[in-house]
């Protein structure tokens, strides 16, 4: 709760603590690997929970490292959630991020009118985090400037932030305050990660799945009518292997096949058929699998002969 007549945790409240919500934190590794697959229908394995609830009780921040597609994102916000018992703040990185878009800015017009202060001070989702306890992600660090990344130290090490404006110091008062950083380190558009900064996180790597746990994430998250038989899955499966070890830009990841596996069982349902067949995949490939021009050729010889059709 907030501190009665502090102003600056009244409007947290008042703003984000009805999105947050309240619930009960999940600590045991094994119950999170049990409500990761039922309730946010995501495969991970034990080892990974256990080292990011390690590295939680160790006040350290862990970055999600690895290609995309193979569920950094997701997995993060869901671990996030059952440590802390609240829905985390994602925060998705850009160069133009800055301690004012994080933290908290002062609404022009009522700073003009009453000053610099605490009402006119506008807290941010970083703030609120660590004020309302709970989790934070940051989506695509290396997407971020490095002053960002040095404004985050001082959180990360102290579970602190300042706010000299306000002549204020705000501190973590539980353990739900924790932080995820995703990382594509093959994506072009970044910059380094300090040797600062990656000595203060526990790194995850991430990778594409086993041919057998991505079954089952397809199994999981494409289910009801139109019905996707084993041999649709398996034709699918293959596309998505044979053009990771191609030479497309863009490799296909769990996402890309599981938005494939949808958009063709959607196609299924509009045509009242009960089952998705080659053709609906067919139909539905490009769409989702050339990301780009310059893939689109390959792409298409690797669906024809997996497929056995023609795919436009």
């Amino acid at each position: 709760m907030a501190k009665r007549g502090d102003p600056i945790e009244e409007k947290v409240y008042e703003i984000y603590g009805e999105v947050v919500g309240s619930g009960k934190p999940v600590r045991s590794p094994s119950l999170a690997v049990r409500l990761l697959e039922e309730r946010y229908k995501l495969v991970v394995s034990e080892t990974v929970v256990s080292i990011v609830y390690a590295a939680f009780m160790n006040g350290r921040p862990v970055l999600f490292e690895g290609p995309p597609g193979t569920g950094k994102t997701e997995i993060g916000e869901a671990l996030l959630e059952l440590w802390a018992g609240k829905k985390p703040f994602i925060l998705p990185c850009s160069e133009t991020y800055d301690e004012y878009k994080v933290v908290g800015d002062f609404h022009p017009v009522m700073a003009m009118r009453k000053g610099f202060n605490e009402e006119s001070f506008i807290p941010r989702p970083l703030l609120a985090a660590l004020i309302l306890d709970t989790g934070v992600l940051v989506d695509e660090i290396r997407r971020s400037s490095e002053e960002f990344q040095n404004m985050l130290l001082d959180v990360i090490d102290k579970r602190r932030i300042v706010v000299p404006e306000l002549r204020r110091v705000f501190r973590a008062r539980g353990t739900g305050f924790q932080m995820i950083f995703t990382s594509n380190p093959e994506d072009i558009a970044q910059n380094e990660l300090s040797d600062a900064f990656l000595r203060r996180v526990v790194r995850v790597r991430f990778d594409y799945p086993p041919k057998s746990v991505e079954e089952r994430i397809l199994k999981l998250r494409v289910d009801g009518e139109p019905q996707l038989s084993d041999g649709v899955r398996g034709l699918i499966l293959e596309a998505v292997r044979r053009l990771r070890e191609s030479g497309v830009a863009h490799k296909p990841g769990t996402a890309e096949a599981v938005a494939w596996a949808r958009l063709a069982q959607s196609i299924a349902r509009l045509r009242g058929k009960s089952r998705v067949g080659v053709e609906e995949l067919a139909e539905a490939a490009m769409s989702v699998l050339a990301k780009r021009p310059e893939d689109e050729e390959v792409v298409s010889e690797v669906l024809r002969e997996v497929l056995g059709v023609e795919v436009l």
